[in-house]
């Protein structure tokens, strides 16, 4: 199965164990996805294998840093260095979170949830203008999974990310993933979610795996893309594809990661539902 073409809309994220395979096979796949952070160093060897693999796939730059809820302005120096990488590497999408990681010089080593209120609202937006004001393209801004839920929010998660979209013309990336985890936590249903997203506006999809815990005798689902996609988030995005031909589409694996032809057939997968629904596209 794994020498079957896939669709020019699925990509896999990129991690550096996989440097060298992809390097050394172009082809397999159409685009790959880097966490932006990981190639700021513009002598790095890890730069160096990356405008490599630019020869030979369409790139998006995915960052985790950028801490765009944090009510501080945008870490200068960070951002400098992700307008290097976007001008030389020249990725087909930039990306960044529905989150905030920094606060008073202190950065903490996750994604963490923002209240949604007016107040939170008119500070991610004044970020993401920032943000985008450098880049000088529009940044795609990703649903995050989420496990507890402030009592002072106002909005709803996704009237929060329309409106950012509104007010900043930024792009979406929807975790389908992301969706399911949440509603399993909070008791909602993930196609509401969908379906009240400004559907034209979303320019990537990102599906993954996640785990279970429990806690006090309670379940908690953790999106940790540790594990293949479930049966419910395939049934989400051939759902998606529906209404939604050739968005670009992304397999991630973060933790437990494993062969790179485990990640192709995870595409394969992705590939079948989308050539179901849609004609073969570039996606850059």
């Amino acid at each position: 199965m794994h020498n079957k073409r896939i669709h020019s809309s699925i990509g896999v994220g990129l991690r550096h164990p996989h440097l060298d395979f992809f390097a050394q096979n172009p082809g397999r796949i159409c685009w790959l996805e880097v966490h932006s952070e990981n190639y700021f160093a513009p002598n790095s060897p890890a730069r160096q294998q990356l405008r490599v693999i630019r020869q030979q796939h369409t790139v998006s730059c995915h960052g985790v840093g950028l801490s765009l809820g944090s009510v501080n302005k945008i870490n200068p120096q960070h951002l400098t260095a992700l307008v290097n990488l976007v001008q030389e590497i020249e990725p087909s999408l930039v990306s960044d979170h529905l989150s905030w990681s920094e606060n008073g010089g202190i950065h903490f080593n996750d994604l963490l949830p923002l209240p949604y209120t007016e107040e939170a609202l008119d500070v991610f937006v004044g970020n993401v203008q920032q943000v985008q004001d450098a880049l000088k393209r529009p940044l795609l801004i990703e649903n995050p999974s989420s496990y507890l839920r402030f009592n002072h929010s106002t909005i709803s998660e996704w009237e929060f990310l329309n409106e950012v979209q509104r007010r900043t013309e930024c792009q979406l990336l929807l975790d389908l993933n992301n969706i399911y985890v949440s509603s399993l936590n909070h008791g909602f249903d993930a196609l509401d979610y969908i379906n009240a997203i400004n559907q034209q506006a979303v320019k990537e999809i990102h599906l993954a795996g996640f785990s279970v815990k429990e806690i006090d005798k309670a379940k908690i689902w953790i999106d940790t893309h540790s594990t293949a996609v479930c049966d419910e988030v395939w049934e989400l995005y051939r759902t998606w594809c529906l209404h939604n031909p050739n968005t670009a589409t992304l397999i991630e694996w973060d933790m437990a990661i494993p062969e790179p032809e485990t990640l192709l057939h995870e595409a394969e997968k992705a590939s079948v539902i989308a050539s179901s629904t849609a004609n073969t596209i570039k996606v850059a």
